[in-house]
């Protein structure tokens, strides 16, 4: 980072002369502290200004110049490279500080901009949400209590009314959060205490409670019953169709089966995306069997929420406004910075079983009143809680929702490209057909038996990963290993993502010649092919 300053002198543009801090000094001032404030405050603004234009200059040139979505370094150097950082050492000032931030963090980042960044739902970020994410950052804002947030807290409610608008809620509410792990894990709180509500006795319902879901459908909802109480086997699997949606029908067996059995569903959870496939359950079926026996819905559309602005797939939404809950990751397909996610309601009201009350923060005494302060962290598991929704609302006034769905369709419309560029291409396999934006593939050269392609999976992704030539992941479907592509950069082009697929297409032929996925200590037919440079 060599625009960082070791010495006092005039900040970038004019903006007047810095005062060097802390080793930053140099020579004999070397780990001396600094007189300077360490906060920030009217005193150390300018400085903070000159900091933050270095900062912002740096990742400028990394951005410009990045050859790879990651280094290739190994991680046995990078984990020299960290252990050699003395944190109990003398302070080395601001400059420097951040100049070795810069050169051991941003040198080795796994850059989810760079077209050959395919692996998981990571985003290229909107430049107004990560310049908004500077100014949410500075100012530092609790979205607690009013008294800590006033106006955030005022756009934060506006936010989740435009998302609740999007989904079809009349009049919904919810709150923003950390992520889609969070916002399932209060989603389901929420069903918890609705069905409970209902019992004679928690302690004697608690047991009998059940969540259906496919196998399809995240961990974190595995995850979340296991944190509310609920039973080892108080997740249970719907069956889905040969694409991997839930099947209605298989529901209503689930649902008769829980009643034979003398327990009670809690919340069924349908999947707006799932992670693998990227494929969209039944919502309005599976919604019209919720209504009519009385269950709470909830869709999980961390992934899928990015199609409320489509132009071109809301309609795979359809049903969606009739849930009882909505999870949304604003940091996937609303190119957000992380972390940005909200759990949406559709009856405000269902939040108030997350309302605790403390004296301090949020007295009970005042919450009932007609001029009460709104405070969020009624609705919020967290009470600490950054302002994330700032960096959303710069980023739908700046660009508009509708340039944001269409960002979305050419993801969709990228993965689309690759899966019938592979389904063209003998030498590799692909399964199904995505809703959004995965592709699962395999590397099948002939006369590679199944083992042998099995074991490229995994030694493909490897060896990309290590080179730093691309990043793709691999995952297991009904017990068969797959590598996949997750495209979530809408200025990929075509020819980017031909390069990766040869990039995985030679590192196939690499991993044979070498003997990796043999099926036996002789060399297979695939292998000679490979070899010889040939096709099979």
């Amino acid at each position: 980072m060599t625009a960082l300053r070791t010495e006092q002198g005039e900040a970038p543009g004019g903006r007047g002369p810095v005062p060097a801090c802390g080793a930053g000094q140099g020579g004999a001032a070397a780990g001396a502290r600094s007189e300077r404030s360490p906060l920030l405050n009217a005193a150390s603004a300018r400085e903070y200004e000159a900091l933050l234009h270095d900062v912002v200059d740096a990742l400028g040139r990394r951005f410009r110049t990045v050859e790879a979505p990651v280094s290739g370094v190994s991680r046995s150097d990078l984990e020299e490279q960290v252990a050699r950082i003395d944190l109990d050492g003398p302070a080395i000032g601001h400059e420097a500080a951040l100049r070795e931030a810069e050169e051991l963090y941003t040198a080795h980042a796994v850059w989810f901009h760079h077209p050959a960044y395919a692996a998981h739902l990571n985003c290229p970020v909107a430049v107004p949400a990560v310049a908004a994410e500077a100014m949410l950052a500075a100012v530092n804002t609790s979205v607690d209590t009013y008294d800590q947030s006033t106006v955030a807290t005022l756009m934060e409610r506006r936010l989740i009314a435009w998302a609740a608008e999007q989904i079809g809620f009349a009049a919904g509410d919810g709150v923003f959060t950390s992520g889609g792990t969070h916002s399932n894990l209060q989603a389901l709180h929420l069903a918890r205490e609705a069905a409970l509500r209902r019992a004679a006795s928690r302690t004697e319902e608690l047991p009998r409670l059940r969540v259906l879901a496919t196998a399809e459908s995240h961990f974190s909802v595995g995850r979340a019953a296991h944190l509310l109480g609920l039973g080892a086997d108080a997740v249970l699997s719907v069956a889905a169709d040969a694409e991997g949606r839930m099947d209605p029908e298989a529901l209503d067996a689930a649902l008769a089966g829980v009643e034979e059995d003398g327990a009670r569903v809690m919340a069924v959870v349908v999947t707006a995306g799932t992670t693998d496939r990227g494929v969209i359950d039944p919502i309005a079926a599976v919604a019209r069997r919720c209504e009519s026996a009385g269950l709470w819905l909830h869709v999980d559309a961390a992934y899928g929420g990015g199609l409320l602005v489509s132009p071109r797939r809301r309609h795979l939404l359809a049903g969606i406004e009739r849930a009882n809950s909505v999870t949304i990751d604003f940091h996937k397909t609303y190119f957000q910075p992380v972390s940005s996610s909200a759990l949406v309601v559709r009856e405000p009201r269902d939040l108030a079983a997350t309302a605790h009350h403390a004296d301090y923060l949020n007295p009970v005494a005042e919450a009932g009143r007609a001029d009460s302060e709104p405070n969020q962290v009624d609705k919020s598991l967290q009470t600490t809680r950054r302002f994330d929704a700032l960096k959303l609302w710069t980023t739908l006034r700046a660009l508009g929702a509708e340039r944001v769905g269409e960002m979305v369709d050419a993801v969709c419309d990228l993965a689309e490209y690759v899966r019938l560029r592979l389904e063209a291409d003998p030498e590799f396999e692909v399964l199904g057909r995505s809703d959004l934006s995965t592709v699962l593939f395999r590397f099948c050269p002939a006369g590679a038996d199944e083992a042998a392609v099995d074991a490229l999976v995994p030694e493909i992704r490897s060896r990309l990963f290590a080179s730093g030539r691309a990043v793709v992941a691999r995952t297991v479907v009904a017990g068969m290993p797959w590598l996949k592509v997750t495209l979530l950069n809408p200025e990929a082009t075509l020819a980017d993502l031909d390069v990766v697929l040869e990039h995985v297409r030679t590192a196939g032929r690499e991993a044979l010649r070498e003997g990796c996925g043999a099926r036996s200590p002789g060399r297979s037919a695939a292998e000679l092919a490979m070899a010889g440079g040939e096709r099979g």
